[in-house]
């Protein structure tokens, strides 16, 4: 598939379950390489990942469950819990502050420059997945399991949370995407 065949088929699937016909392996095979393979200014490699399989999975949905303290829906969370897996999206902060110290010309730009690098990753993540036939959704449960997320993982200060992919086996297929205006936000001059 072409790259805009890619974005027009990407949806956000929610409703998911474990059971795929890939391998935890090659799941992660895939998304090593993936890491290794997008870009990061300066060659920063400020991107730090966590793939969570298995009961593991299953156990940072009810994490993140508890962090909001009945303020989520469990429907909503034991929805992502019986999906096959999460993704983990952080930069590492430490990292970002000692290229601002070695470039100092550009230290207003290193952490806009992280957060880039992370968002070209999630997409290059989502298709990644998406080209081995799995659901794919991202959420935004952070900064309030921050903390949690820490102790579960052992992970210092410095990882910055940005997001989290659930991906699994499609069970049913969203609605349609609306066609947008596109002209109020894609502007050509000659």
């Amino acid at each position: 598939m072409n790259t805009l065949d890619i974005l027009k088929n990407r949806r956000s699937y929610r409703d998911l379950d474990d059971k795929i016909k890939v391998s935890d392996e090659k799941i992660s095979q895939v998304l090593e390489e993936v890491t290794e393979l997008v870009p990061d200014a300066f060659n920063m490699k400020s991107q730090r990942i966590i793939l969570v399989q298995g009961d593991l999975h299953k156990k940072l949905w009810d994490i993140i469950y508890d962090a909001f303290d009945g303020m989520v829906k469990k429907e909503k969370t034991d929805g992502f819990k019986k999906a096959s897996g999460t993704i983990l999206f952080y930069y590492d902060k430490a990292l970002v502050e000692r290229m601002k110290e070695k470039f100092p010309l550009y230290k207003d730009q290193f952490e806009p420059w992280a957060h880039q690098s992370n968002g070209m990753l999630q997409i290059s993540m989502w298709n990644a997945l998406d080209e081995l036939g799995l659901g794919v959704n991202l959420q935004h449960y952070n900064p309030v399991i921050d903390e949690k997320l820490r102790d579960m993982f052992g992970l210092s200060e410095d990882y910055v949370l940005l997001a989290q992919m659930v991906y699994g086996n499609i069970l049913s297929k969203p609605d349609e995407k609306e066609k947008e205006d596109i002209g109020k936000r894609f502007r050509i001059e000659r």
